[in-house]
């Protein structure tokens, strides 16, 4: 029988890690998605003196506090990159490459998305575009495909495509690690638009332009509205009321993704309110 969480967590910042304190010490059986070395953004931070209780510390510091109070409550973290998020109804198809989640909740702490859309992205999304080389590899068997990678991930799934595909383009958005397969080519240009009629036809760099059945845009995170089909955006933040609700039944959302200001404490805040209305909300249902 599939396993069916109370609640999937999003995201390992502190509203991540804070709804799942909250969710776990309500009893609920949850799952936390995210880095296992946190979020970069806190590992960078120099130094922190707004978070109640803490002054003079670094972001690194704070994080090493993280990871023992999350360790000491038994919470552990899945390093697998949520790809989709679908509202069933009563719950919710959290999808992570080729393998399904079932959460009846689900709180979005995927902090902001700091790479804007290239151009042509988002209108050729699920006609050419994707987000996951790996779940749709078998969609370009003997076809030409590029590749926008902004880690080390996307260099491993350049690899698995490049089995399949008849053409790979790797463009690397960051340094690679140099164990891209010899079969790919090395594009070192930076992508502008991504072009096509009804499907992408193909991705113009600013220098070249590359004929191509697919794009891959491969980086740590999505944007909230490619994540979650229907869920309401402004702004580029995610819509909530002060019980951290988004406009979709059961999904809740927290930190920097709902907004200014961008302060660890808030997304602390906004992580226990999340979880403790969506405890609420399932305690409501289970009643029914």
């Amino acid at each position: 029988m599939e396993e069916i969480y109370d609640i999937a967590i999003i995201g390992t910042g502190p509203a991540g890690l804070s709804a799942a304190i909250n969710g776990s010490i309500r009893n609920k059986k949850i799952i936390l998605f995210g880095n296992g070395e946190l979020t970069t953004k806190l590992q960078k931070a120099p130094e922190i003196n707004n978070y109640l209780g803490f002054y003079g510390i670094s972001g690194f510091e704070l994080g090493e506090h993280f990871k023992k109070h999350i360790a000491n409550m038994d919470i552990n973290i899945t390093e697998e990159k949520v790809n989709a998020i679908y509202a069933m109804g009563e719950s919710f198809s959290i999808m992570v490459n080729e393998k399904e989640y079932i959460a009846s909740a689900v709180i979005l702490a995927t902090g902001m998305e700091f790479t804007k859309p290239i151009k042509g992205e988002t209108e050729f999304l699920g006609l050419g575009v994707g987000y996951c080389a790996t779940c749709d590899a078998p969609l370009y068997r003997d076809k030409t495909v590029v590749i926008v990678g902004y880690n080390e991930e996307a260099e491993e799934e350049a690899n698995y495509l490049s089995e399949l595909a008849r053409e790979v383009y790797y463009v690397p958005m960051k340094n690679i690690s140099g164990r891209l397969r010899s079969t790919i080519e090395i594009v070192n240009d930076i992508p502008v638009e991504i072009k096509g009629l009804e499907n992408v036809e193909s991705i113009q760099f600013r220098n070249m332009e590359i004929l191509t059945d697919g794009v891959f845009i491969l980086k740590d995170s999505l944007p909230p509205a490619q994540l979650v089909p229907g869920i309401q955006i402004m702004d580029g933040r995610i819509v909530t009321d002060r019980s951290m609700k988004t406009n979709i039944k059961g999904c809740y959302a927290a930190g920097d993704c709902t907004g200014k200001p961008y302060q660890y404490i808030k997304a602390a805040g906004e992580g226990q309110v999340a979880a403790l209305n969506a405890v609420a909300y399932l305690d409501s249902i289970k009643n029914i």
